[in-house]
C-alpha cells in the first residue's frame, strides 16, 4: 500500500506581473507607437496630464506617489531597476514555462515576444518555402540557386543556358528543378515571361481551367486590346461568355513579387541624437514630440482629503498606480536607449570617426555585457529605433554586424564587405561584369575571404543584379 507524505519545497519562479508586461511592451515600441500609446493614456487616465516641462516639485509628487503605492517597502520585484537585472533578463528564456498556468477563461497574459512584426522579402518567404518542402540537400541547393535568379517581380529573365554556364552545374538539373520552383506561393512566381506567369497562375486556380490557359496561351495581344469577338470567334464561345473568362485573367497579378517589395520611402524620426563636442560623442534623447506626463493634484488632494468614499478613493487609487507605472516604464524605456547608445558609440568609435567603411564587427553580447543588461533587452530596444550620427540617420540594429575573416587573421564587419563590394560593381566594365566568382576573387585581393554563395547573398541583399542582367552590349 503506498504510504502518502507531506513535504515543503521552496523553488524560484518568474512572475509576469502586469507592470513588468508594461515595461516590456512600451520597451519594444517604435517612436510612433510610444506617442500614440502615451496620448492613448492621456485620454483614459484623469490622473495623467500633459505638462510643458516636469518640475521638481512634480517628480517628487511622483515619487511620492510611487512610495505610497509601494506601501514604503521599495518593492524589490516590482522596480524597474532591478527588472534590467532579474525579470527582463530571464523573460525570454522561461517563456518555454507555463507562466500563465494558474489564470483561466480569458485572462492570460499575451506574451509580448511574440507581438513582434518583422517585414519578410520575397527570397526570404521563398527560401524557407524551399526549406518545408523536403528537398534533399542536392535538390534544394538547385532551388535555392534558382531563386537567387528571381527578380523583384518574381520573374526568372536570365535564361537557363546563362545561369548553367555562369554557375557551372548542369541545363538539365535546372530544366527539373524550375517546375518545383513554380509551384511556390505567390501563384506566377519562378516564371520567364509574362505568359508563363498567367498561366501558372491559372493552373493555381481551384477551378477548370483549360478556356483560361487557351486564352492566355493563344490571344494574348487581343486580351490586351479587349477584343472579345475574336477570341470568341475562334473559340467558338459567347462573347459575353468569353468576357467573364478575361475578367479571371485581369484579376492575375502581372507582377507577383512586387507586394513583397520594400516601401521605397520610409520616413522616420530617431530616438536619439549624438553629436560630436570637441574630441568626445555627446548622446542626447529625442524628446520633441513626446507628452510629458504628471501627476494630478487634483485628484491626489481627494486622496488625501476628509471624504474617505471608498469607491472614489478605489478608483483613484488604481488610476494612480497605473499612471504611475505608465512614466516609470517610460522613464525606463528611454534609459535603456540611453545606455545602449552610449555602448554603441563606444564600440562603433571608428564608424563615427570614418563613416560607414570603418563600422566593426559587433554582437548584442557585447552591449549586454558592457551595460549590465541582457542581450533579448538589447534586441528589443535596437529595433525599430533610430540615431542621428554625424555619419547619417541610422536604426540601432545597424551597428551589429557579424564579422568576416580577413587574410590577416582580423575580423570585417559584413556591412564593410557589402560597401566594399558596392565599390567594385560601381567600378566594374559594364560591357564585361564581373560574376560572383570573380568578386569572391577581388576580395580575396583585398584581404576578405569569402564563399561565392555569400558573395552572391550579399549582392543580393544590396539589390545588385547578377552578372548577365548587369551586362549591356551597348
Amino acid at each position: 500500500m503506498a504510504k502518502m507524505v507531506q513535504s515543503l519545497s521552496m523553488n524560484q519562479s518568474l512572475r509576469m506581473t502586469p507592470q513588468l508586461q508594461q515595461a516590456i511592451k512600451m520597451l519594444q515600441l517604435s517612436r510612433m507607437e510610444l506617442e500614440t500609446q502615451i496620448r492613448s493614456e492621456l485620454e483614459e487616465n484623469p490622473i495623467l496630464e500633459d505638462a510643458p516641462e516636469i518640475s521638481e516639485q512634480d517628480f517628487n509628487r511622483i515619487k511620492e506617489a510611487s512610495a505610497e503605492i509601494d506601501g514604503g517597502q521599495g518593492n524589490q520585484d516590482q522596480d524597474p531597476q532591478r527588472q534590467d537585472e532579474f525579470e527582463w533578463e530571464n523573460y525570454v528564456e522561461t517563456t518555454h514555462k507555463p507562466m500563465n498556468a494558474h489564470l483561466s477563461g480569458h485572462d492570460e497574459i499575451q506574451n509580448y515576444e511574440n507581438s513582434l512584426q518583422t517585414s519578410e522579402s520575397l527570397h526570404d518567404y521563398l527560401n524557407w518555402q524551399a526549406k518545408m518542402w523536403g528537398f534533399n540537400e542536392e535538390e534544394l541547393q538547385y532551388v535555392e540557386l534558382m531563386i537567387d535568379y528571381i527578380d523583384d517581380d518574381g520573374y526568372i529573365l536570365t535564361p537557363l543556358e546563362q545561369i548553367a554556364l555562369e554557375e557551372k552545374v548542369e541545363l538539365k538539373e535546372l530544366e527539373e528543378i524550375i517546375p518545383f520552383v513554380q509551384e511556390f506561393d505567390p501563384p506566377g512566381v519562378g516564371a520567364r515571361n509574362l505568359k508563363e506567369c498567367l498561366i501558372l497562375q491559372a493552373k493555381a486556380l481551384e477551378e477548370d481551367t483549360k478556356d483560361l490557359v487557351h486564352i492566355i496561351n493563344h490571344h494574348l495581344k487581343d486580351l490586351e486590346k479587349k477584343n472579345y469577338d475574336v477570341i470568341a470567334k475562334n473559340m467558338g464561345r459567347d462573347p459575353k461568355e468569353v468576357m467573364e473568362i478575361c475578367k479571371i485573367i485581369y484579376s492575375m497579378d502581372p507582377k507577383p513579387g512586387l507586394a513583397y517589395s520594400p516601401q521605397d520611402t520610409h520616413y522616420v524620426t530617431p530616438d536619439v541624437y549624438v553629436y560630436k563636442v570637441g574630441d568626445e560623442y555627446l548622446v542626447t534623447m529625442n524628446e520633441d514630440g513626446l507628452p510629458r506626463l504628471k501627476i494630478s493634484n487634483y485628484y491626489k488632494n481627494i486622496l488625501k482629503s476628509a471624504d474617505k468614499n471608498e469607491k472614489t478613493q478605489t478608483y483613484i487609487q488604481d488610476k494612480l498606480r497605473s499612471a504611475v507605472w505608465l512614466i516609470k516604464s517610460i522613464h525606463q524605456r528611454q534609459r535603456t536607449i540611453f545606455k545602449v547608445t552610449e555602448s554603441i558609440v563606444k564600440h562603433q568609435r571608428e564608424f563615427f570617426d570614418k563613416g560607414v567603411g570603418h563600422i566593426k564587427p559587433m554582437v548584442l553580447r557585447d552591449v549586454a555585457q558592457d551595460i549590465g543588461m541582457h542581450e533579448s533587452t538589447v534586441s528589443r530596444v535596437t529595433t525599430s529605433k533610430y540615431v542621428y550620427t554625424p555619419q547619417g540617420i541610422f536604426e540601432l540594429k545597424y551597428f551589429f554586424n557579424s564579422g568576416i575573416s580577413t587574410t590577416d587573421g582580423d575580423s570585417l564587419a559584413s556591412e564593410s564587405v557589402k560597401i566594399k563590394i558596392k565599390e567594385i560593381v560601381a567600378k566594374e566594365d559594364i560591357k564585361n561584369p564581373f560574376s560572383d566568382q570573380q568578386l569572391v576573387d577581388l576580395l580575396r585581393e583585398s584581404g576578405i575571404k569569402m564563399a561565392r554563395r555569400t558573395v552572391a547573398k550579399y549582392r543580393e541583399m544590396l539589390r545588385i543584379l547578377p552578372s548577365s542582367r548587369r551586362k549591356k552590349v551597348y
